[in-house]
């Protein structure tokens, strides 16, 4: 397990006696590592929005909530570790002080140079005055009970709510890659598509659903897809998004880490990967092993179309695991790939 020095910081106040022991808390954006594992015995539950970091909770004994905590629960403690995103991460703390009440308390935290002074300001701007403490190049602030400003944590309330994009054809939410345009990597694939394919489909990594909608408007043999997404809350949008292709496609969503395994065979599979984690440091491990999968889960003579950052060591991954590979387009920085099986 790799270091987590803003889950360390969070708990410091607890282990430093600063605060009162978080027994009974909700921790939202919750990370596994040691600094959790310690307290966990005294009932923290928590929710992860992000698969990967959802499984090794569950792996470590600590179950994660099936949906987001909403009020009326009030916990004596909400522990936070917010999201890089801004509206995303404001819309969390708001909604980390109406789960505390009036006597509970919210205790955030995030690295320094991953917005900490902002999460600090915006804390304050919910609940007034707040308590800082600095350690691990990190920034943990907590606030007192019943410090709230009502009018402030309505209006944050709503930051992250879905909403219309691209002239209202779709719907998209703040926290998602590109959640409110359409990324240049993305449309230089979708542009490079054929009409030909047909079958069951994937798209690994979906997003709000760019390419899975791409892929089935320029392809009308394809009957069924599969769309998977590491974030859950893409989830009602994905649905919602490629709800305009049934009857004539049989649509799936899954809440799932790519890197994991698929079980499922397919004629063809999309793919944008993600070449960083939810720590944003560079991952081109993420991107190979997207590949790896879904190599394995393509029926034979199926189908791979991917886009990536041309510095990006994929060709020779590609190379290895099928057939025939051939670059659709080097174009804007980005290779856009189609290998068969």
């Amino acid at each position: 397990m790799h270091a987590d020095p803003a889950l360390d910081a969070l708990f410091l106040p607890f282990d430093d006696e600063l605060l009162p022991s978080p027994a009974g808390a909700a921790f939202l954006g919750a990370r596994p590592g040691p600094a959790l594992q310690r307290w966990a015995p005294l009932g923290i539950s928590c929710e992860q929005d992000y698969r990967p970091a959802a499984a090794a909770l569950e792996r470590n004994g600590i179950e994660v909530a099936a949906a987001e905590f909403t009020p009326p629960p009030t916990f004596p403690t909400v522990l936070v570790l917010p999201p890089r995103q801004r509206e995303q991460s404001r819309a969390m703390l708001a909604r980390a002080i109406t789960l505390a009440g009036d006597t509970g308390r919210v205790v955030a935290c995030a690295a320094n140079n991953a917005g900490a002074r902002s999460m600090q300001d915006d804390l304050a701007a919910l609940a007034g005055e707040v308590n800082v403490l600095s350690k691990h190049k990190c920034r943990v602030v907590w606030t007192q009970p019943g410090g709230s400003v009502p009018s402030v944590v309505q209006e944050w309330l709503a930051l992250d709510a879905s909403r219309p994009i691209l002239g209202g054809d779709v719907l998209s939410r703040p926290g998602l890659f590109a959640w409110d345009r359409v990324d240049v990597a993305s449309a230089l694939l979708a542009a490079h598509l054929p009409t030909d394919l047909a079958g069951r489909a994937a798209d690994f990594g979906a997003g709000w659903g760019y390419l899975a909608i791409e892929l089935l408007t320029r392809n009308p043999g394809v009957v069924a897809l599969d769309a998977y997404e590491a974030q859950r809350r893409a989830l009602p949008l994905l649905a919602h998004n490629l709800a305009r292709f049934a009857p004539r496609v049989a649509i799936d969503t899954h809440w799932a880490d790519v890197t994991a395994g698929i079980d499922t065979r397919f004629d063809v599979i999309v793919s944008n990967p993600p070449f960083h984690a939810d720590d944003r440091l560079d991952r081109p491990d993420l991107g190979r092993r997207f590949i790896e999968v879904a190599a394995a889960a393509l029926n034979p003579g199926g189908r791979f179309f991917m886009v990536a950052n041309r510095h990006l060591p994929y060709e020779a991954t590609l190379a290895t695991l099928f057939r025939d590979v051939r670059v659709l387009v080097d174009a804007r920085g980005f290779k856009a790939f189609e290998a068969r099986r």
